[in-house]
């Protein structure tokens, strides 16, 4: 992996990972293209990582609060929320690795969560914030985060549109999405991190730089993909990164289908 891969992957990775269009299928991709093999699964796990101090930096007076008083309202929806999508990713680990491995069913998975964000968007806005979210509402969410692991479905599309779906406002959507994704992305790391150190994985001689710019770059363009997803969702439309994902799903079918991919 050169410094510009990694450069290139860890802005994707930061990018897609908070934008409703599937950072896994992104880094799938790439890394196909550029032909990437050697290091893949500890390089994904280091700009998660990335991505994970993105997030927590955007929230970190939420963090700070629930540090603070760790049993309060906020942190039992976020538990609630968080089994659904550990039991759905334990139960299928190895289905999802496949999917991972083999990329096959990228540009159907693309073109699905196209659809999700569509309706979702198009779903009558309603008023519930913060305060009013059920335990049921977080499950709902989470179970949609775990359907969220494969490979190109978007977790901040599905938890999004799932909030949106149990009315909860536009606003308090996007805030209880990215507060979900916290304890999602620091277990899968803690998950892939596991497997690296059972198969004797590392960093690959020599690719020192490149595995530390790229999770430089994840933090740097997640943290200002968040804050822009917030704005999109206070003010504007997502069917926009609905567009985009159709068109990425056909056009991985059709690279798929003439064996270019």
């Amino acid at each position: 992996m050169t410094v510009f891969q990694s450069v290139i992957l860890g802005i994707i990775q930061g990018l897609t990972e908070f934008l409703p269009i599937s950072s896994s299928g992104h880094l799938v991709l790439f890394q196909s293209l550029f032909g990437l093999k050697e290091g893949v699964l500890t390089f994904d796990v280091l700009v998660h990582l990335g991505t994970l101090a993105a997030v927590l930096a955007v929230f970190k007076n939420d963090i700070l609060s629930i540090l603070r008083k760790p049993w309060q309202r906020l942190t039992m929806l976020l538990v609630v929320a968080t089994i659904p999508t550990g039991i759905i990713g334990l139960t299928f680990k190895d289905f999802f690795k496949n999917l991972f491995e083999t990329g096959s069913s990228l540009g159907i998975e693309f073109i699905v969560t196209g659809l999700v964000i569509w309706f979702a968007d198009g779903f009558k806005e309603r008023d519930k914030d913060m305060d009013r979210i059920s335990y049921f509402d977080a499950a709902f969410v989470g179970l949609m985060q775990g359907i969220a692991i494969l490979p190109a479905i978007s977790r901040s599309g599905l938890t999004i549109a799932g909030s949106l779906f149990r009315g909860i406002n536009r606003e308090t959507a996007a805030r209880f999405s990215f507060l979900v994704s916290i304890p999602a992305i620091a277990g899968a790391t803690v998950l892939d991190l596991k497997d690296i150190v059972l198969a004797g994985q590392g960093i690959p001689g020599g690719m020192g730089l490149p595995f530390l710019i790229g999770p430089v770059m994840a933090a740097i363009s997640g943290y200002w993909a968040v804050k822009f997803m917030i704005r999109v969702l206070q003010r504007g439309s997502m069917k926009g990164f609905a567009y985009y994902v159709w068109a990425l799903g056909v056009l991985v079918i059709i690279l798929q289908l003439t064996g270019r991919l």
